[in-house]
């Protein structure tokens, strides 16, 4: 009986792209709008250094310092694409208004600007000593004539102060959601949590799609898988891009708790970690002009590559 209910639902989803002209193989989707997101803001600093002689940064000015050069230099680089910043202030948005402007603004790449951070041990250290008053106790006589003696001395003992290290870890990474939350990126593509439109070969630029149809929510399936993959692709290039400034990359991961702003927003999408805010050479390095430029261009040349590879149809549309 299963298997015969999968049956009519491949058949009617077999009809209907064929009945509407649909292609998955053959049509590219052209990379029209790019969403920049500098995360935190406003109360919400993210992570802070907080080692001993930290610049004390907080992640939520580096990352709008690094936004706003990497918005403008995918604006200069690539002025045929509309480029949307959720924020450009010091200003609180939570993660589901983050996701629901990029949705909004039909965005066809996310890009999350954060800054990493890491628990960091304590040390200690000697700055003086004291004299204390110390008492030896001793007892004199049996049974109910025992009596107990308490006898002063003084001891000198050293005076510590604690402080916190800085993280000896360093780099840049790439995250894209989860594999296993795609549940989570079904709900943006099916409107639970933004709306999704599909590109088709017709006259029509975009068909919307019906929650309700089973048709539809195996189209929704193959393009949670598809965005998977071209957030992937994307992630190595920036990683690429990344290792070729000469810092330290460290790879493309999935977090397992996964990550909002990446499984809601309805489009590839990516949280690059700049580098760890409580390492003395990365702290230097995202608060300088220098560093923020460098990282904003390495994006940008990747995200070029990437939107040259998705429309020579090197990225896979299936």
């Amino acid at each position: 009986m299963l298997n015969k209910k999968r049956l009519i639902v491949l058949s009617l989803f077999s009809f209907f792209i064929t009945s509407h002209h649909l292609s998955f193989a053959q049509t590219t989707k052209k990379l029209k709008t790019i969403v920049v997101d500098a995360g935190h803001g406003g109360t919400d600093v993210g992570a802070t250094g907080q080692y001993e002689n930290s610049l004390r940064s907080k992640e939520k000015d580096v990352t709008l310092a690094i936004s706003k050069k990497l918005v403008a230099e995918l604006k200069k680089q690539m002025p045929d694409v509309n480029v949307v910043a959720t924020r450009t202030t010091d200003i609180y948005q939570n993660p589901r208004e983050k996701a629901d402007i990029a949705n909004d603004a039909h965005g066809d790449l996310f890009l999350c600007i954060h800054a990493d951070s890491g628990p960091l041990k304590t040390g200690r250290r000697q700055i003086g000593s004291r004299e204390v008053t110390r008492y030896k106790i001793t007892y004199t006589g049996k049974g109910k004539k025992k009596k107990k003696h308490s006898t002063p001395y003084q001891v000198t003992e050293p005076v510590y102060e604690y402080y916190k290290l800085p993280l000896t870890r360093k780099g840049t990474s790439v995250w894209i959601f989860a594999a296993h939350k795609t549940t989570d990126k079904l709900k943006a593509i099916m409107k639970e949590e933004g709306d999704f439109e599909i590109e088709t070969s017709s006259d029509s630029a975009y068909t919307t799609f019906d929650p309700n149809k089973p048709e539809d929510r195996i189209r929704a399936q193959i393009y949670a898988k598809r965005y998977q993959e071209k957030s992937s692709k994307l992630a190595k290039m920036v990683n690429d891009e990344i290792t070729e400034t000469g810092r330290e990359s460290l790879g493309v991961n999935q977090r397992q708790t996964g990550i909002w702003v990446l499984q809601a927003t309805n489009m590839p999408a990516i949280l690059i970690e700049t580098g760890f805010i409580n390492n003395p050479e990365d702290e230097r390095y995202l608060n300088s002009e220098k560093g923020q430029q460098e990282l904003a261009e390495a994006i940008t040349t990747a995200v070029i590559k990437y939107k040259k590879a998705l429309e020579d149809d090197k990225i896979s549309a299936n």
